[in-house]
């Protein structure tokens, strides 16, 4: 691999301190959090403070020849939009950062409408977390329908993680023929492991969605690592909408509590069931043209001791 590569799809936090689904997300000690109801390793045992900062993966970013990162967002980690404008401020070629609105509150078409002015360049949607007990909000709703309105307009991106198989297709087709020059990418690569994924990656037929890898590896945890599986099915997400719509995402720092973050993307390196082009595309050039990034690093492989 001569070349710098993107992840599309990680996180970054200060702490962890919020509820989701009536359960309390906290931030403890040694990496640990409690998760709802039960405590979890969250990040690395040796990040011990908690604190998932884009210092610390910048190190490894630089590490493992990761040029740039798309920094989403999920509601298990509490907002992070304060954190995530001054990372963004900070270091402009390294990242690009979404904002996040809270539909469970009701003022969350201003929260958009704040982001939007703020300058955030993307909003995510975790709306796998819209089934609520209270009552589904529907991706169509009236306030949503707004807020993608004004974000066509204004050029932002949505980055939306959609629950299992084709619950929420429905509704993201609509949303994509009302709003066709909004730019959609959809994460966890239409949850691959579950029934009916490939309704989700379909929706890449349309010129303005993408699909990101982000948490592939956690899908593919029970086979683990080279995850063959997981390399089975970027080849057959690609023979339904083309390589090009394709984007390696990690979902650091989670899914490195069990591998390391260069083994989160070198599995599609060292596969021989893809070509170096399509590795090229999924690894680097397509989320460089869907985000615009500009002015990439290249970094140089530094050897280990152990070699």
């Amino acid at each position: 691999m001569d070349y710098s590569i993107i992840d599309a799809h990680a996180h970054l936090w200060l702490k962890q301190d919020t509820v989701v689904e009536g359960k309390s997300i906290k931030t403890i000690k040694n990496g640990r959090s409690l998760f709802m109801g039960e405590v979890r390793q969250m990040l690395p045992p040796f990040m011990v403070d908690g604190v998932n900062s884009a210092e610390v993966f910048l190190s490894n970013m630089d590490y493992a020849q990761v040029a740039a990162a798309v920094i989403t967002q999920e509601y298990i980690d509490g907002l992070q939009n304060d954190y995530l404008w001054e990372v963004q401020q900070r270091y402009p070629n390294r990242f690009f950062c979404c904002g996040m609105v809270d539909v469970r509150q009701p003022d969350y078409v201003e929260q958009g409408n704040r982001l939007i002015e703020k300058g955030f360049s993307a909003i995510k949607l975790p709306a796998n977390r819209f089934l609520l007990p209270e009552g589904r909000v529907f991706l169509t709703d009236e306030g949503l329908m707004s807020l993608f309105r004004k974000m066509e307009e204004k050029q932002l991106i949505l980055s939306i993680d959609l629950a299992d198989g084709d619950e929420q297709v429905g509704e993201m087709k609509e949303i994509i023929r009302e709003f066709p020059s909004l730019k959609i990418a959809i994460g966890h690569f239409g949850m691959v492991t579950r029934p009916g994924w490939e309704e989700q990656i379909k929706l890449a037929l349309y010129k303005n969605v993408m699909i990101e890898s982000g948490g592939i590896t956690w899908l593919f945890n029970d086979e683990f690592y080279p995850f063959t599986g997981a390399v089975r099915a970027i080849k057959e997400a690609a023979s339904l909408v083309g390589m090009e719509k394709l984007m390696w995402g990690s979902d650091y720092p989670r899914t490195i509590t069990a591998i390391t973050y260069r083994m989160s993307y070198d599995f599609v390196v060292k596969s021989d069931l893809m070509t170096e082009e399509e590795k090229y595309m999924f690894l680097r050039s397509n989320a460089a043209t869907f985000y615009q990034f500009r002015n990439l690093i290249s970094l140089p492989y530094i050897k280990n001791m152990s070699e």
